[in-house]
């Protein structure tokens, strides 16, 4: 029996995890929850999964969480970033899923390595913001990192086919998100609406309106540097709109590994799970007769300018990923509230990264600072 916590419960990655849990009850158990302001969700996951261990955004839903509650769960409720690492290092935890949207999953993932604990990596941020420190804490703690997200899932199982020192390439595919064949006057006028319609996944709101940015590769690019130790130049981005081919590899001897699957994010999650076993899962197998057309396609880093900011980032160094995924959730945030339109989305974050990047990035202090910097940077140029 593998017991978990599970970082951002209420969201789409975390409501997919308790999907599978909920089928293998001999295998897992849920020791802690951590949300931060969908109560009602969380109440309903609290009654059924008993967690030991709950936390939430701030102090005001605690209490609301409270009042919903039987008794017993009275010395059970946390709230705030404390609250979050408390439930990510808790004794009876064997493995963390860590699935918060955003900076704010970084400072609790640390607590779960810190303690020891297993991890499920589904929040790319932590990588983009703390690459080095994170993949060091994990040596030091000899804690194992294991990939969520489907294309890093992806590579990870791709990569038992050869030995790491044979590796030419690590090709990351995308699909384009809803607007790869609109033109720039198109993406003028796009409204938050349909850049949330993706055409193949069910996403929570950032990261789709990342998706349609090209943004979200373009971190899953700095994520994968860190996650399998390769310099950015090993990194290839591919439009694969049938999101079908999860990721490849390609090694020295010209073979291309590539890992296919229904684009269902329950498959990356068991695997997770389960290393380095599979589960039985009740899902539709693949039909190749039905994925004749596949189509790979070079990223057009002029329309998606978010991706090429990313690569700058990665070279650059320093606190510059961190600045560049601060930015980003400003603006998306800001789009999202129609505050901005959605090309400005990538200019926001290009004029941050010219203002912010001092700060070396492997002291957590400078990427806390570097990343509120950036915010309040964010701010006063979206509100001017």
């Amino acid at each position: 029996m593998k017991t978990l916590s599970i970082l951002g419960s209420t969201g789409s990655i975390g409501c997919n995890v308790l999907e599978v849990v909920r089928g293998f009850p001999d295998l897992y158990t849920v020791a802690g929850l951590s949300a931060g302001c969908n109560i009602g969700k969380l109440h309903e996951q609290i009654l059924e999964f008993e967690p030991e261990l709950v936390s939430v955004m701030n102090k005001e839903f605690a209490g609301q969480l409270q009042g919903m509650l039987p008794g017993k769960y009275k010395d059970r409720i946390r709230y705030g970033v404390s609250g979050s690492e408390e439930v990510a290092s808790l004794d009876a935890t064997d493995m963390t899923m860590s699935a918060i949207v955003g900076a704010a999953g970084l400072l609790p993932t640390l607590a779960a390595i810190d303690a020891g604990k297993e991890i499920g990596l589904a929040n790319k941020e932590t990588l983009v913001m703390a690459g080095k420190l994170v993949m060091d804490r994990c040596h030091e703690n000899n804690v194992k990192l294991l990939p969520v997200d489907s294309e890093h899932s992806a590579i990870f199982q791709a990569l038992d086919a050869g030995h790491r020192d044979d590796v030419a390439k690590i090709i990351l595919t995308a699909s384009g998100g809803p607007f790869r064949e609109k033109t720039f006057k198109q993406l003028e006028s796009v409204s938050p609406e349909q850049a949330l319609a993706h055409p193949n996944w069910e996403m929570g709101r950032k990261i789709s309106i990342d998706s349609a940015t090209l943004m979200n590769k373009g971190l899953e690019v700095i994520e994968a540097k860190w996650l399998f130790d390769v310099t950015v130049n090993e990194i290839q981005v591919v439009v694969h709109p049938q999101s079908i081919v999860h990721s490849l590899v390609e090694f020295q001897d010209g073979s291309v590994i590539a890992q296919l699957g229904i684009p269902d994010m329950r498959i990356p999650i068991a695997y997770a799970l389960s290393y380095p076993r599979r589960l039985a899962m009740s899902l539709p197998g693949l039909n190749l007769a039905e994925c004749s057309n596949l189509e790979f396609h070079d990223p057009d880093f002029i329309r998606f300018p978010c991706l090429a900011l990313a690569f700058t980032a990665i070279k650059k160094g320093g606190v510059v990923p961190a600045v560049l995924n601060a930015a980003n959730e400003v603006a998306v945030e800001a789009f999202l509230c129609r505050k901005i339109p959605f090309l400005e989305i990538a200019q926001t974050v290009a004029s941050v990264m010219e203002r912010v990047q001092d700060g070396s990035g492997e002291r957590i202090g400078d990427i806390l600072a570097a990343d509120k910097q950036a915010r309040s940077v964010a701010t006063a140029l979206i509100e001017s």
